[in-house]
């Protein structure tokens, strides 16, 4: 059994997608779909940057999507050939849209939306993220119920049994920091983001992204897709709304999906547009075989496999 899996946030880079786009008509017919839907030259800032204008999150969740769909669809591997599809935050978003659940426009005009709310969610500087390696996820959640001191910090993301992010009010997160460190955590550091995802101070966000999702065509995904907040398949398109606006604000499951996918029997996890969930993969499944799909030398290593 096989799952496609779609990276997150963070995996953006200048270049991206160009040698996709030079060698593929399929790409570049991609590329100018997202650029018509968010009426900007999306794709031009993918591969010549600046990378502060790719970083910021309206453009990278977008450009992130536009990417790691290319890739599926340039290596002409039909969605069907995997068993699950799943991916990280708004990776679920790239998952959806590979599954058919989102057209391609819609996907990239709700990740513009979802980036734009995130960012005002929160005034800058007021929030923040960090990573607590070498903890799990209960002495994660200790630290950040003891950092908390009447801010917001809760868990984020678990995403691997050494990796946890927290997320919440600056305070509080630094005052996490050291908390770790003193619980055993081997590293305790701030991300460098924009904005505390993944916390109830996205609450705004949440509500812009209920009345979006609200007005969006969901079609039934061709393939199940593992949702973040329950770490479970779905394909009934009412629960994938509900899940994505709850998504926003909740905890990304990500160590425990790629958990229940390895119970179900997945031994294979295919990466699309990236090589950041597939070392997290080997950290929580370690038996399971993993497959990073960036170039067209990847994508042609693929093809001969599948």
């Amino acid at each position: 059994m096989r799952a496609f899996i779609f990276p997150g946030q963070g995996s953006q880079a200048v270049g991206m997608g160009r040698a996709l786009a030079e060698a593929s008509a399929v790409a570049r017919a991609l590329f100018e779909e997202v650029d018509d839907a968010l009426g900007q030259n999306l794709a031009r800032l993918m591969a010549e940057g600046p990378i502060e204008e790719l970083t910021l999150t309206e453009n990278a969740q977008p450009a992130i999507m536009a990417n790691a769909v290319a890739t599926l669809r340039v290596s002409g591997i039909a969605v069907d050939k995997a068993d699950f599809v799943a991916g990280h935050s708004l990776g679920e978003y790239s998952a959806l849209c590979a599954a058919e659940a989102f057209d391609v426009a819609t996907t990239a005009r709700l990740l513009k939306l979802r980036g734009k709310a995130m960012q005002a969610a929160v005034p800058v500087g007021e929030g923040a993220m960090a990573a607590l390696l070498g903890l799990g996820l209960e002495a994660a959640q200790e630290v950040a119920a003891e950092a908390a001191q009447s801010e917001v910090c809760t868990v984020a993301n678990d995403n691997d049994p050494g990796q946890v992010v927290v997320s919440g009010h600056k305070g509080a997160v630094d005052r996490s920091l050291e908390i770790a460190k003193a619980k055993g955590a081997k590293r305790a550091l701030l991300l460098p983001v924009s904005a505390p995802f993944h916390c109830p101070l996205m609450q705004p966000a949440a509500d812009a992204m209920a009345k979006a999702l609200g007005e969006a065509d969901i079609r039934p995904p061709s393939v199940q897709v593992y949702a973040n907040v329950t770490a479970a398949p779905t394909g009934d398109p009412a629960e994938i709304r509900r899940l994505l606006v709850e998504q926003v604000t909740g905890m990304v499951r990500w160590r425990e999906s790629v958990a229940a996918m390895a119970e179900a029997g997945v031994t294979h996890f295919v990466e699309f547009g990236g090589k950041v969930l597939s070392p997290m993969v080997k950290r929580i499944a370690p038996d399971v075989k993993t497959t990073s799909v960036i170039s067209m030398d990847d994508i042609e290593a693929l093809v001969k496999e599948i």
